[in-house]
């Protein structure tokens, strides 16, 4: 079975909400969204958001205290996890690098430190905003 089909009815909802607005979203903005779903409560959006989280198909993004859909399936192989986060538009692109992966497992290995995960997120300006200027 696959992580989709185990979805609850909240989780379902929380996760069709960041994917259709393909931006980052706080917890109360998606309860905003979900008001007329019978989401009532922000801690239904909070559980919603930790085992969405947890299955890899949401990403918390630390900068903004927001959480976005995970761009694709296979992210959490393939590395590092980052986010590329324009402060004039506010999109944010996902994208893994092992290489840089690779290097962070090395020093904490070097260093005796245990990490559990690691997320890097860029703050600047994307492409397409950096050319209106």
């Amino acid at each position: 079975m696959t992580e989709l089909a185990k979805l609850t009815r909240n989780q379902d909802l929380v996760l069709t909400c960041l994917q259709k607005t393909g931006t980052p979203m706080s917890a109360y903005d998606i309860l905003g969204k979900l008001k007329p779903d019978g989401i009532k409560a922000p801690l239904q959006v909070y559980r919603a958001l930790d085992k969405l989280v947890a299955a890899g198909l949401a990403h918390r993004l630390e900068s903004l205290n927001a959480f976005v859909a995970c761009a694709g399936h296979e992210c959490h192989r393939r590395g590092l996890i980052a986010f590329a986060i324009c402060s004039d538009c506010g999109s944010v692109e996902e994208f893994s690098d092992k290489v840089l992966g690779d290097r962070l497992d090395g020093w904490a290995e070097q260093a005796g430190f245990h990490s559990r995960s690691a997320t890097v997120e860029l703050r600047g300006t994307c492409a397409s905003c950096a050319t209106t200027h």
